[in-house]
């Protein structure tokens, strides 16, 4: 491969090399550029009939369910396999498109990976109940089915991850996929498209429509969540969007499955390590340039340890290496666009409207080996109190850091915010620890001890309440959202007595 002299050259010769073929490209579609240096590479072609698209997945969903499931695994294996052979292309892509640091593209494309694993594993372990009846000669059994299409909407900042999330599953489970990805990130979606083509191709008998993509904007989004032939929306973004997405699917009595907003907290108590806090808080805060929903956005610190790790946090931040995000040794990359540094801004301005001081950052920087795009160092803000903009998620990099004295105050500080995402808490006590993990601790999805927020694995089932939205994905029993449960009775007797006694004789 040539050495190109744009960020969207580079994309445009890996979607080459990928297979994804030149007729995506259109004169007035969805604009395709790299957040790294402003450089478009052309324009995608938006998708013309949704209604064509749910049907097809219909149709595909009528052959799939009737495959057996270990079969159905075979499928995302050789996703797997595929996956594997072209993960540094697809990981570039993923740096080239979103702007993350090339560890983290190579982290989320491993990400895919490992729910393919997953996923085979649960092809020949969708375990139902049996139960016992009350009634003799008859046995109960609880078991799980087929669903139906699935609508997978993605966000920017996890472009291709958080399909694999939903479409592994949903594959094995027996359901076709359809996906509309951010308007900021088609070409990693037509990238993953191309992969699982050739996986399709290699299985040989995949049912047509079983897995579509989808490019447009909001309304192709909306249009397609509120088609009753389509029976869940997975839905991944902002709470304003999962709020409108909830109310759509929820008109016409379909299910959907959120994952929205964090604001997320790290308890620092008195007793904890601070070389190892200072290093989770770190990644957390400011990986992904802060556009993760799991990002670190409040720091909550005994008052008697504050003053020394907001100086040691100082000192890191001001080290911190911002610029390409594909040079080496760069660790904070760029803003997805204009509006997000705009958004980080007037953040910044707020909160030192409601009393905050800005520690360290906040300015916005002009990397030597980019002519374009939007870099900031990311900022550190201690406030009075939590404050309005400390409720708010900014999907930017800001630390809002707060202090206590009291435990319990610090857990209900961390609960006090709309979201209930991820939360973590940095001790060596055991008390303090179990106390958090306890039902009276942390109110979030995710609860960590000694680790960050941030980074989650994706054998456990990942979601959050409140305005998060309730929903679970990837590991655990994240499966069951994708099926519909079923309770069957057989009566092997040759007498039909009823439940609860009731007679009935005719």
């Amino acid at each position: 491969m040539t050495v190109p002299t744009t960020a969207a050259a580079e994309s445009r010769e890996i979607l080459t090399h990928l297979g994804v073929a030149s007729a995506v490209w259109s004169s007035d579609g969805f604009e395709a550029r790299s957040p790294i240096d402003g450089s478009v590479a052309g324009r995608v072609a938006e998708t013309p009939d949704l209604d064509a698209v749910a049907a097809r997945s219909v149709a595909a969903f009528h052959r799939w369910k009737r495959v057996p499931a270990p079969r159905r695994g075979e499928l995302v294996r050789l996703l797997g396999e595929e996956l594997r052979a072209s993960k540094e292309d697809l990981a570039r892509l993923v740096t080239l498109e979103a702007g993350k640091i090339v560890s983290e593209g190579l982290g989320e494309v491993q990400e895919m990976i490992d729910i393919c694993d997953f996923a085979v594993g649960l092809s020949r372990q969708i375990y139902g109940l049996t139960i016992a009846s009350e009634r003799p000669g008859h046995h109960m059994r609880e078991t799980y089915q087929p669903l139906g299409p699935v609508l997978v909407i993605s966000a920017f900042n996890f472009p291709v991850a958080v399909w694999a999330w939903n479409a592994c599953l949903a594959f094995v489970c027996g359901d076709p996929v359809i996906w509309k990805p951010s308007e900021k990130t088609p070409l990693t979606a037509l990238a993953t498209h191309a992969i699982l083509d050739r996986a399709i191709a290699r299985f040989g008998d995949a049912p047509d429509g079983l897995a579509q993509l989808v490019i447009g904007g909001r309304e192709a989004g909306e249009a397609l969540a509120a088609d009753p032939r389509i029976p869940l929306v997975s839905a991944t973004g902002s709470t304003r969007m999962g709020r409108a997405v909830a109310q759509t699917v929820a008109a016409r009595l379909g299910r959907s499955l959120l994952e929205l907003g964090g604001n997320n907290a790290m308890i620092v108590t008195p007793s904890a390590d601070l070389d190892m806090a200072v290093r989770a808080i770190a990644f957390s805060a400011v990986g992904t340039c802060g556009q993760r929903c799991t990002t670190l956005r409040r720091l909550l610190v005994h008052d008697s340890i504050a003053d020394a790790l907001i100086a040691r946090l100082k000192a890191a931040y001001e080290t911190l290496p911002v610029g390409d995000p594909r040079d080496d040794g760069v660790l904070v990359g760029p803003l997805i666009d204009e509006a997000s540094a705009q958004a980080f801004e007037t953040a910044l301005a707020q909160a030192v409207e409601q009393g905050g001081q800005v520690i360290v950052g906040g300015d916005r920087v002009a990397p030597a080996t980019v002519s374009d795009g939007v870099y900031v160092r990311p900022a550190i803000v201690r406030m009075p109190a939590q404050s309005a903009v400390v409720q708010h998620e900014t999907f930017a990099p800001i630390l809002y850091v707060l202090t206590w004295s009291d435990f319990d105050d610090a857990v209900a500080m961390q609960n006090a915010v709309p979201q209930g995402l991820s939360s973590c808490v940095f001790t060596d006590s055991v008390r303090e620890a179990e106390a958090f993990l306890s039902a009276w601790g942390s109110d979030c999805g995710i609860a960590n001890v000694n680790i960050g927020p941030s980074g989650a694995e994706i054998g456990g089932a990942f979601g959050g309440e409140k305005d998060t939205g309730g929903g679970r994905e990837s590991g655990s029993d994240a499966w069951k959202s994708y099926m519909r449960r079923q309770t069957q009775t057989v009566n092997f007797s040759r007498e039909l007595p009823l439940a609860q006694g009731v007679k009935f004789e005719v």
